[in-house]
This record gives C-alpha cells, sequence and structure tokens, in this order.
C-alpha cells in the first residue's frame, strides 16, 4: 500500500481513538475540541505518511508526533495527555508506515 494512503488511514484511526478519548470528558465546548484533535490526529498520519526521511519509521513517527502536538499542548496547557498521546500515536503510525508502507 503505498505510504500516503496508508498513512491517511491511520492518521483517521489515530484521529477517531483520540475523539473517542474525549467523549467522557466536561468540556467547555466538545464539538469544537473533538474537530480539532481529529485534525491534528489525523495531520499526524498523513505527515508521517507524506514524508521521506532518512530515519526509521518510528523515529520519523516520534519526530512528527512531537511537533504537530506541541502546538495544542502549549495552548490548551494539557501537556501531559496530548503529549504523550501523539508521542505514542506517531511512533505507532511511523511503525506502521515503515513495515507495510512501498
Amino acid at each position: 500500500m503505498s505510504k500516503i494512503l496508508l498513512g491517511i488511514i491511520c492518521g483517521l484511526v489515530f484521529g477517531g481513538v483520540s475523539v473517542a478519548m474525549m467523549v467522557p470528558l466536561p468540556l467547555e465546548d466538545k464539538k469544537r475540541a473533538m474537530a480539532g484533535a481529529l485534525v491534528n490526529r489525523f495531520s499526524i498520519g498523513f505527515v508521517i505518511g507524506a514524508t521521506d526521511l532518512a530515519l526509521p519509521g518510528w523515529l520519523n513517527g516520534l519526530l512528527f508526533g512531537l511537533l504537530l502536538s506541541l502546538a495544542d499542548a502549549i495552548i490548551t496547557k494539557a501537556w501531559l495527555p496530548i503529549m504523550t498521546l501523539g508521542v505514542i500515536g506517531g511512533v505507532m503510525i511511523g511503525m506502521v508506515i515503515g513495515v507495510w508502507g512501498q
């Protein structure tokens, strides 16, 4: 499967998981927060699939998971959950694309 298509699929799954984790949270503007999380997590998958850095897949995922999660963490001040989920998801997506992406 192409890396970009695999990145899109992984990003959608990662975004869906992130949104599902937010359902029980009491948020002031839940729809906007969920939409932002979906876009951010989808972007992580898409960018990992679209880039071709000379790095192992997991490291590529770690790099982009950190970078793309940083803005949301700064804005919300929810550093630990946003950065942790971004890193874990980025590494997992990087590994998947590294193994099955062409």
